[in-house]
C-alpha cells in the first residue's frame, strides 16, 4: 500500500473540490461527481473510492435510502480503516470511525431508527488547508443542490 502521510505536497484540485463540497456545501452528489472523475484519473485508486463512498453512503441516507446509505458507508469503512490515521492530509482515524458508527446505526436502523446528519472531515495539514480555503474562494455552491444525473447538453456548472 503506498504511503499517503506526507505533508507538503501538492493535492489535487479535484480532491480540494471534494472536501470543499463535503464540508461547506454537504453536497454529497458534487463530492461523486468529482471525485469519481479523479478516481479515473488516478487508476481508479481504491482511496478515493472508498473517500467518494463516504459521499455516496451520506446522500442514500439524507434522501431516505437506509439500504443504500448502509451499503456504501460499510464499504468504505471496510476499505479506508485499511490505511494510516493521517491520509492525504486528513485526520482519516477519525473519518474511518465516524463511518463505521454511522453503518452500524444504519444496520440497527429498523429498530432503531435516527435523524440523518452530516459528517465533517478534519483537515489536518496546514498545506490543505490553505489549498482548499484558497479553492473554495472561486467554488461556488450548486444551488440548488443537483438530485441526480444532469442531461450532457447542459453546462456542469452553473455561472452566477
Amino acid at each position: 500500500m503506498p504511503r499517503r502521510a506526507a505533508s507538503r505536497m501538492a493535492y489535487e484540485p479535484l480532491y480540494l473540490e471534494y472536501l470543499i463540497y463535503f464540508n461547506r456545501d454537504r453536497d454529497y452528489f458534487e463530492c461523486h461527481e468529482v471525485l469519481e472523475e479523479l478516481w479515473l484519473e488516478q487508476q481508479r485508486d481504491p482511496l478515493y473510492k472508498a473517500l467518494l463512498q463516504v459521499a455516496v453512503g451520506l446522500y442514500h441516507f439524507r434522501n431516505a435510502n437506509v439500504r443504500g446509505g448502509r451499503i456504501m458507508l460499510r464499504q468504505s469503512y471496510e476499505a479506508l480503516r485499511n490505511y494510516p490515521a493521517v491520509t492525504l492530509g486528513i485526520d482519516l482515524a477519525k473519518l474511518v470511525q465516524e463511518v463505521g458508527e454511522y453503518a452500524a446505526r444504519l444496520e440497527a436502523y429498523e429498530e432503531q431508527p435516527f435523524p440523518y446528519y452530516d459528517l465533517t472531515i478534519r483537515i489536518v495539514d496546514p498545506v490543505l488547508e490553505e489549498a482548499t480555503g484558497m479553492t473554495a474562494q472561486s467554488l461556488k455552491p450548486q444551488l440548488p443542490q443537483r438530485r441526480g444525473p444532469q442531461r450532457p447538453d447542459r453546462p456542469r456548472h452553473r455561472a452566477e
